[in-house]
């Protein structure tokens, strides 16, 4: 099959969540299908040396752009606007999805992320529509309209979701397949299509069991890390949270204990998190996985957002011991106590940090586990097939309707 594939960012290199997952379903869309690829490029992007993607793509163009800069927009503009301002077309965009639309027929055309969907529509009739979308945003919405104090931001946020949850209803009932990465997201765009909705499956994030593995790096006693950019605004929460309630009591109990933060910090409020000489901000690191397997625990203790979690599937992998609050292993078949350690209160997590900086037994159990669960349930070579085999289902039923 002739597969398009529309990316808001540029697999290569592969450093994050949303760029992992386009490029571990390129790889398995490719081993079967010839897939042209058209994608913004901003940020750490190198289509200019875009390693593998060269040899699994027939084509690559890019727009060079940053689509969340050029939609940013001032608190009137946003206010007044009819829909997700993120979501407005690109025209750059515009124009190279048109171009490649008419040059040849393809057999299926794949948004990836919800800010793809305009180009994707642009496919003609009878081509197959795939949004492949990462998490239900308008459930994040809502979750944040729901925390939200004060009249006015409330309201602000309660039109941020209504304006979502009318283009969701408005833009899924287009497609043919949608894929989520949980059940919950699934279950959030089912609602969201309402009874014209088109079929929703879930994909769930992967990771590369064979990139990562256990004993990459020797791992410091006292040391905790957490793999996710402050940039992202759950991420920066998390962080917000974690220092300021929870890393205080673990170091009342362990002093030397120290945090690595990787991920970009270009843009963030430094000032809002309660940082000290234990805490060491790595910014952009070539090799994620030496940080992560070096340390004594993994902690994700993410509040909000949507999907799974791709830092603790990594962790688990790498062989290094997980605590995360509940939402942040959301949407994984984890068990707590089994494969990680959960805890939603400040000192619950601290307490449970603290066991496993202790307990050497238990570490290694939840280390064995975890990495026969990642291996069973969450390899991306599985996930791609899965991918590229509903794929090619949506395809094969399409054609058979419409010879009906």
């Amino acid at each position: 099959m002739r597969i398009l594939f529309l990316a808001t960012w540029f697999p290569y290199p592969p450093d994050n969540g949303s760029k992992l997952r386009a490029y571990y379903l390129l790889r398995g869309l490719a081993e079967r299908h010839q897939v042209t690829l058209l994608s913004f490029a901003f940020a750490t992007a190198r289509p200019d040396a875009p390693g593998e993607l060269r040899d699994w793509c027939r084509e690559i163009q890019v727009a060079p752009v940053d689509p969340f800069a050029l939609n940013q927009a001032g608190s009137l503009r946003t206010f007044l606007s009819p829909r997700p301002v993120a979501s407005r077309p690109v025209p750059a965009m515009s124009q190279l999805a048109a171009q490649a639309l008419r040059g040849q027929p393809y057999d299926a055309v794949i948004a990836s992320t919800g800010m793809m969907i305009d180009y994707a529509l642009q496919a003609p009739p009878g081509t197959v529509k795939v949004l492949e979308e990462h998490n239900a945003m308008t459930r994040w919405a809502w979750e944040r309209y729901q925390e939200a104090a004060g009249v006015v931001e409330r309201a602000r946020r309660w039109l941020s979701w209504r304006k979502g949850r009318r283009y969701e209803a408005r833009t899924y009932p287009r497609f043919d397949l949608i894929t989520m990465v949980s059940e919950a997201d699934r279950r959030a765009a089912v609602d969201a299509a309402g009874r014209r909705s088109p079929r929703v499956e879930v994909v769930p994030n992967g990771v590369d069991c064979a990139h990562n593995r256990p004993g990459l790096a020797p791992p410091q006693p006292t040391s905790l890390v957490f793999n996710g950019s402050l940039t992202y605004s759950a991420n920066y929460d998390a962080m917000q949270w974690f220092l300021a309630k929870v890393y205080p009591s673990i170091k009342a109990q362990a002093p030397d204990v120290t945090l690595a933060i990787t991920g970009s910090t270009k843009g963030v409020d430094l000032a809002g998190l309660e940082l000290d000489d234990s805490v060491r901000l790595l910014g952009y690191v070539d090799d994620v996985r030496i940080p992560v397997a070096g340390a004594a625990v993994a902690v994700a203790p993410i509040r909000q957002g949507g999907g799974t979690r791709l830092k603790i599937l990594e962790a688990m992998a790498l062989g290094t011991p997980v605590v995360a609050t509940s939402k942040g292993a959301e949407g994984l078949e984890a068990v707590d106590g089994q494969h990680l350690l959960l805890a939603d209160d400040p000192q619950r997590f601290a307490d449970a940090v603290l066991r496993l900086l202790a307990d050497d037994v238990l570490a290694a159990r939840l280390r064995r586990n975890a990495r026969q669960l990642v291996e069973e349930r969450y390899d991306w070579d599985a996930i791609g097939r899965r991918f590229a085999a509903l794929v090619e289902q949506t395809v094969t039923r399409k054609r058979a309707n419409s010879h009906e």
